[in-house]
């Protein structure tokens, strides 16, 4: 007999070969219709694998995280399975599950490919799905992979092969179709009942653009046909709030190849709304006590070599900048904290002069690959609302919980209300992608836990997501389409300050080493904005909003009395403008709608000769006349609000 430790702690003892499934069905036959696959030990294993000794085991459904992972993981075996079906002598590179849905890396030799074979493609995935094919894991040695992938004809796969020690090597049958997988895998393909393709595109073999392009053919799949039509309507409104899209309409970015891809460039009204977001955390940062400081664009190649970005990023940054001097070399700066480090060296630092806090809205530059840049939240030069504290290690977890309160701050302000707190550690497995010793990563992990438990959030651990220095807090936001962005970090590091020999002198007279705490509540302006454009669909709050009202004369014979009012209401610190154009009401009514201006002011004969403004609001209506002065004291209180 073997225990069985379940997620509530009850313990229950069965035979030793027992499956996740035959748990499930123990406890429930609906439980057991809806088990997907089990974490066994930590590891998502299949439902239908053995368990021979004691373990603690989670059963994973659909809305698990996990469940909809290796649903989707399957559904990319199923879509290779109709693909081999319908179009015979298909090679197959990867098809893992991504975030929302799967993609197989595909090689159709000479044949031709687009969108337009999609349905036929869905179809035959939901006839096989209806054979409700079992997914069946076989263990086989390197040699006997080899030898099937060999006479199958399939280089990608014997080139996955060769990296993979004997004795780790599954496969995976389906119906008729065999695969090079680790698994795990759903029960049977009957599970999926809902598929759609969603797009194609080209993929170079292991990202090297050396090698050759592949068909990436991405799709999702569903249990429900109710649960596709939804995400489908969801991707629809996503479209409409694209940030690319909204930040073209309403001026706020552009993009220029002569400048350079990944490049952005603020348009007026964007530089407007990037301002605005920066005084708001500049105000509230120095009621924390931070100083401002600027650094350079640029810095010696030494500073990252000393720094460690230099070894863990050289290779993918920007290359160096060569000065007339031989061997002199230079980088674009890919972080701040290099620099920061450098200002806290400037003076003598005692135990009494901590924390020392210093903050930077500093523009950073690394180079991404071009086919991963993605409008304003993947680019190659960005600003970071950047701070570093640097503190006693009695400080440490004092200075974080006030960190967390400064992000949670900048979160409710701007109408981000459902987030968790991911805590972000190194992978133990693999130490060799980190610097500094288990000491210190043991502090910096412990500071954080505790930190992130007495505020009270919500947190998952990650293991492996940790920055190569130190561990971090990452803030996952869920937008109002349900999507997760990582915005807001804070991260704990004994490492550079002893690269950089930083030192302070403590109540005992000796020299002491800080502890840097690097946080940013944006994370970056670009990428904090796009997903604020995309959260709020472009009507962003009102203290925020570069343009608050627009007034619209009904023809030229007002014009004067509406300069008299935009006047009056800029003069008061009210942001707005006006519509001078020889177009009829309507259309400039119709213009600032969609450019979504929040307030509309309308000046006719009435409106003139009373000394009123007649007041629209974006996307309710006609709110009934008033004066400019009223007008004012309306905004300036929701303003406050």
């Amino acid at each position: 007999m073997i225990k069985i430790t379940l997620p509530d702690g009850s313990i229950r003892e069965y035979e030793a070969g027992i499956t996740p499934y035959q748990i499930a069905l123990s406890i429930s036959e609906g439980l057991a219709r809806n088990v997907l696959a089990a974490e066994v030990d930590g590891q998502v294993w299949d439902s239908s694998r053995s368990i021979e000794a004691d373990s603690h085991v989670r059963l994973i459904t659909w809305n698990d995280k996990e469940g909809k992972s290796t649903f989707w993981h399957s559904s990319a075996h199923l879509m290779a399975e109709a693909l081999e079906a319908l179009y015979p002598g298909t090679k197959f590179g990867i098809g893992p599950a991504i975030e929302t849905g799967f993609y197989y890396d595909v090689d159709f030799g000479d044949r031709e490919f687009s969108s337009d074979n999609f349905k036929e493609i869905e179809n035959k995935m939901l006839e096989l799905a209806k054979k409700k094919s079992v997914f069946e894991r076989k263990p086989i040695s390197k040699a006997d992979a080899v030898s099937f992938f060999t006479d199958k004809g399939d280089e990608y796969k014997l080139d996955l092969i060769k990296d993979l020690p004997d004795g780790s090597i599954t496969l995976y049958t389906q119906g008729d179709f065999t695969d090079l997988c680790r698994g795990p895998h759903i029960p049977n393909t009957g599970f999926i009942k809902a598929v759609k393709l969603m797009n194609v595109a080209g993929a170079y073999w292991r990202g090297d653009e050396n090698r050759k392009q592949l068909t990436r053919i991405y799709g999702v799949t569903y249990p429900k046909q109710s649960e596709l039509a939804d995400y489908l309507k969801m991707i629809e409104e996503a479209k409409k709030r694209d940030h690319r899209k909204l930040g073209k309409e309403l001026e706020l970015f552009t993009f220029s190849e002569k400048v350079g891809m990944g490049l952005p460039m603020w348009l007026p009204k964007g530089t407007a709304l990037r301002e605005k977001l920066v005084q708001f955390l500049q105000r509230a940062q120095v009621k924390s006590g931070y100083e401002q400081v600027i650094t350079p664009h640029i810095g010696h190649k030494n500073l990252y070599v000393t720094s460690g970005h230099y070894e863990k990023y050289g290779a993918d940054s920007f290359q160096p900048i060569k000065t007339p001097q031989e061997g002199e070399e230079f980088f674009l700066k890919p972080m701040n904290c290099p620099h920061h480090c450098e200002l806290y060296k400037f003076k003598p630092r005692s135990y009494k002069d901590l924390p020392v806090r210093f903050a930077e809205f500093g523009t950073v530059y690394r180079y991404e690959q071009s086919g991963e840049l993605h409008g304003l939240t993947r680019v190659r030069g960005f600003t970071q609302d950047d701070a570093h504290l640097f503190c006693r290690p009695d400080q440490v977890k004092e200075e974080f919980k006030k960190v967390i309160d400064l992000v949670l701050y900048v979160f409710n302000a701007l109408g981000f209300n459902d987030y968790t707190a991911q805590v972000s550690l190194r992978d133990p497995e693999n130490k060799t992608k980190y610097i500094g010793t288990d000491e210190n990563w043991a502090l910096a992990e412990a500071a954080i836990i505790e930190a992130a438990a007495e505020k009270g959030l919500p947190t998952v651990v990650e293991l492996g997501e940790a920055a190569f220095y130190g561990p971090k807090l990452d803030f996952m936001v869920k937008d109002a389409l349900g999507r997760r962005w990582q915005l807001g970090t804070i991260q704990v590091d004994y490492n550079l300050p002893e690269r950089f020999e930083l030192e302070y002198t403590g109540s005992d007279n000796q020299k002491h080493r800080p502890v840097m705490i690097h946080r940013a509540p944006f994370g970056s302006l670009e990428r904090f904005v796009a997903v604020l454009i995309e959260h709020c669909a472009g009507n962003f709050p009102l203290w925020l909003t570069p343009d608050q009202f627009i007034v619209l004369p009904i023809s030229e014979k007002y014009e004067d009395y509406a300069k008299k009012v935009l006047e009056s209401l800029n003069n008061s610190d009210i942001r707005g403008l006006i519509d001078l154009r020889d177009e009829k009401i309507g259309r400039k009514i119709r213009d600032a709608e969609i450019k979504k201006i929040p307030y509309m002011l309308i000046i006719g004969e009435k409106e003139m000769s009373e000394g009123l403004v007649s007041v629209r609001k974006h996307g309710e209506g006609d709110l009934g006349s008033m004066t400019a002065e009223a007008f004012e004291k309306q905004l300036i209180t929701e303003v406050t609000v």
